[in-house]
């Protein structure tokens, strides 16, 4: 674990905001981003930006986010599903996977859904739909979303 690193410190969250975690990524419902369909699907390596991630990171990031894309948009009924990465204030790779609903004004749509973070941050209802986003990733990709802790471990 890098020193000082917040994303790196998700891997100490508890099981229950813990979407998947397996030896190179893990996805949870992030401190300060509880907003019921968002989640972080980031490297458990410290790798700073998409160009720091080794060849493993590489060839599984695609399907590691398409998969859990699908998760969330099925667990939640989401009209569209975002997926933002920036990398700025956290210097870990990570993305955002945000649910957008149907009923979501045009005004916080695209870039503008970052708004929500301030509007509509629900902590118990964010991580209520856990279960279900892990449920719908485990039915999609046949792997058990959570290895155990002698496979999951990360460098």
């Amino acid at each position: 674990m890098e020193p000082n690193c917040l994303i790196c410190e998700l891997d100490e969250a508890d099981e229950s905001v813990v979407v998947l975690r397996d030896a190179l990524w893990a996805a949870e419902v992030a401190p300060g981003y509880e907003v019921p369909g968002w989640f972080f699907l980031r490297a458990r390596r410290h790798a700073e930006l998409i160009t720091g991630l080794d060849v493993p990171e590489q060839e599984t990031f695609g399907r590691r986010a398409r998969d859990m894309v699908a998760a969330v948009t099925a667990a939640t009924g989401a009209e569209a599903t975002y997926m933002l990465m920036f990398g700025e204030n956290y210097r870990h790779f990570h993305v955002l996977i945000a649910a957008r609903t149907a009923d979501l004004p045009a005004d916080r749509r695209a870039g503008d859904i970052l708004k929500l973070r301030a509007e509509r941050t629900d902590v118990e209802r964010a991580r209520a739909l856990v279960p279900a986003v892990r449920d719908a990733y485990a039915a999609m990709t046949a792997e058990p979303p959570v290895a155990d802790a002698a496979s999951a471990g990360a460098g």
